[in-house]
């Protein structure tokens, strides 16, 4: 991802990264991705099958509302460098070599 700026919300990181994939997804791009935010069962039964369901065009300001109750319920966390942001309105600072990593929490099974 290209950014531009030296500092950010991680709100805005989080909304650029999802538009972008929402772009790459409606493009049609043959390559399946995994997004930070899925849909849930409903929409994929709604979507029907995988091949299909590649074809539809996802909503990008739904996915971005859905990313941040996720993030508000530990549902993933952000690592800018060594660094945990907790907070989606704290400002990142962003170099040229600074990397970002969006980890998902899966709960354990039986656990």
């Amino acid at each position: 991802m290209q950014i531009f700026e030296e500092r950010l919300t991680l709100r805005e990181l989080i909304r650029r990264r999802i538009h972008q994939e929402v772009a790459e997804h409606n493009a049609a791009s043959p390559q399946p991705r995994r997004l930070l935010v899925e849909p849930n069962a409903t929409e994929q039964a709604l979507n029907g099958d995988r091949a299909q369901r590649s074809r539809r065009r996802v909503d990008a300001q739904r996915q971005v509302a859905l990313a941040e109750e996720a993030f508000g319920r530990n549902g993933f966390v952000v690592l800018v460098d060594d660094r945990q942001v907790t907070e989606l309105d704290d400002e990142v600072d962003l170099r040229r070599d600074t990397e970002v990593t969006f980890l998902k929490l899966v709960p354990l099974v039986g656990g």
